[in-house]
């Protein structure tokens, strides 16, 4: 067996078979190695694609999504897409290939120190040594990025490494993460304060905004207390999230759940002044911050995932229904449907309503305004959005990665223009693997996020280097490598296109002229 054989055998143990690549001549012994064993090699057209799909898989399986990409270029290529894993809490792993070890420092052929570069964007980042150790390394790779705040993991694989024979099993133990508990005393008094709070809220994070993640906070919910969800780099503003910042200045008490209190929060700001704080997280560096901020009533390390446990073992429960009432108004209020001509509120509305009588879709969002209009409008048991990173881009992959994690059900996918050009290709690569999927684009001809800030900024008289090609056909892109495209002019021609591109039964891109909208602004 060698090194190669090793890395795979040990993903097939940790349940993570599923490997979104791009091949490359570094990594060829990890294909080779994956020959006849029970491994999905999904083949991207670019190595920033390939860990968005690992990204949207692992958020809707729960398990950690798995990378796998070639050295110097192909490596730095994925390295943008680990951002917005890092921000949305996903556990993924980046396999990249990598120059010899033995040919290091002699101008080997794309040679480059990943791991320094991919460090910054990870929660740990390395080069394996030794062929002996490499499925120890993998482990561990999966080990943490399960671990406290989940997220994504580089390792590079030296291709003599790969080559060399080695043999030995792993144990499944090895890729058991470690839990960070809650101690009792600690939810204990956290269950006091929530109970003598008048006006308590639970802020939670991106990882626990996953179809796993609202799973294991059954039994939180179950205790009656205000939940928020924060995935969205609009932070209070979010709005998906209705007039939370209005109810948010209410509180009397807010419980960070493993969210981070940065941007998005205000830096503990968007609270009343009187309001106390409670932070459980992971992370020592993040509890420094909180202290350093907002000074909390009750600070202390934990995984979110031990504190649910924990507090709902105390046995504590809401008393105020009342207030639970009111948050939840709050999160629901939406802003009044954008009159006129077809524009984003008017697509991204007919969407939902499409939606509403299939039932059980996944939501994908990614763009600018458009993207906040469809998060704002679009309701369905799963979504997927590109997060607190606020990049765009991974729209497309994502619905790929969560096709391929979940084939029996639709996936739907809002995205704008500009943010559709960065991987449009990968309706190849959905059609080859048969994966169909609707993508919705909101044709405006231009970065419509970026105009927006000109137009209140400087003035529609300075507007410059916004625009894209009006009316571009990305239908016929889509057509063209196999798949099935509609343009779309009038809003009678929305729910027909729809209809006939999810019978169309492959990867279809639904192309609508709209005029562009600046983001809602939801109001009390």
């Amino acid at each position: 067996m060698r090194g190669a054989d090793a890395v795979i055998r040990t993903l097939i143990e940790a349940g993570s078979g599923t490997i979104f690549s791009l091949s490359g001549n570094h990594i060829m012994p990890l294909y080779d190695a994956a020959f006849g064993l029970p491994v999905e090699l999904i083949h991207a057209r670019h190595e920033g694609a390939a860990v968005h799909m690992a990204d949207a898989w692992a958020r809707m399986t729960g398990r950690v999504g798995i990378a796998m990409v070639t050295g110097g270029p192909g490596h730095a290529n994925a390295i943008g897409a680990l951002l917005t894993a890092r921000a949305g809490e996903t556990p993924l792993v980046l396999l990249s290939g990598h120059a010899p070890l033995a040919e290091l420092g002699n101008g080997a052929f794309q040679e480059l120190d990943q791991a320094a570069m991919a460090a910054p964007a990870t929660k740990a980042s390395w080069t394996a040594q030794a062929a002996a150790t490499v499925a120890a390394d993998v482990a561990r790779a999966i080990r943490i990025a399960r671990s406290g705040r989940p997220g994504p993991v580089h390792l590079s694989l030296p291709s003599d490494v790969l080559e060399e024979s080695i043999g030995g099993t792993l144990s499944s133990a090895a890729f058991t993460p470690e839990i960070q508990v809650l101690p009792a005393e600690a939810a204990h008094r956290a269950a006091a304060l929530l109970r003598e709070a008048k006006r308590p809220l639970i802020v939670i994070p991106p990882a626990l905004c996953t179809p796993s993640g609202r799973a294991a906070l059954a039994p939180l919910v179950a205790l009656g207390f205000p939940i928020v969800p924060m995935e969205s780099p609009r932070g209070v503003r979010d709005p998906a999230l209705g007039t939370w910042g209005t109810v948010l200045k209410q509180a009397d008490l807010v419980l960070l759940l493993g969210k981070a209190l940065d941007f998005t929060l205000g830096f503990g700001k968007a609270v009343a002044p009187e309001c106390r704080w409670v932070v459980f997280d992971p992370e020592v560096e993040l509890l420094a911050r909180a202290r350093r901020l907002v000074a909390p009533v009750l600070a202390a390390q934990a995984d979110p995932l031990s504190a649910i446990a924990s507090l709902a073992a105390t046995g504590v429960v809401a008393s105020d229904k009342g207030w639970r009432v009111a948050v939840a108004q709050a999160l629901a209020r939406r802003t009044p449907p954008a009159g006129g001509n077809l524009n984003s509120s008017v697509l991204c509305a007919s969407i939902d309503a499409f939606l509403a009588e299939r039932g059980n879709a996944v939501f994908v969002s990614d763009g600018g305004e458009i993207g906040q209009w469809a998060q704002a409008s679009i309701v369905t048991p799963d979504r997927i959005i590109n997060g607190v990173a606020g990049a765009i881009g991974p729209g497309i992959p994502f619905a790929i990665g969560a096709k391929a994690a979940a084939p029996e059900r639709d996936v739907l996918a809002v995205v704008g223009d500009g943010t559709a050009g960065f991987h449009i290709a990968e309706f190849e690569t959905a059609v080859r693997n048969n994966f169909p999927f609707v993508a919705v684009i909101g044709n405006d001809g231009r970065w419509n996020a970026e105009h927006q800030i000109q137009l209140r900024s400087y003035g529609a008289a300075r507007t410059i280097g916004c625009e894209l090609g009006a009316g571009t056909r990305y239908d016929r892109m889509a057509e063209a490598v196999g798949g099935f495209g509609a343009l779309v002019e009038r809003t009678e021609q929305i729910e027909p296109a729809l209809r006939t591109a999810f019978a169309a039964n492959r990867p279809a891109c639904i192309n609508v002229l709209i005029e562009g909208l600046p983001a809602p602004i939801v109001t009390a």
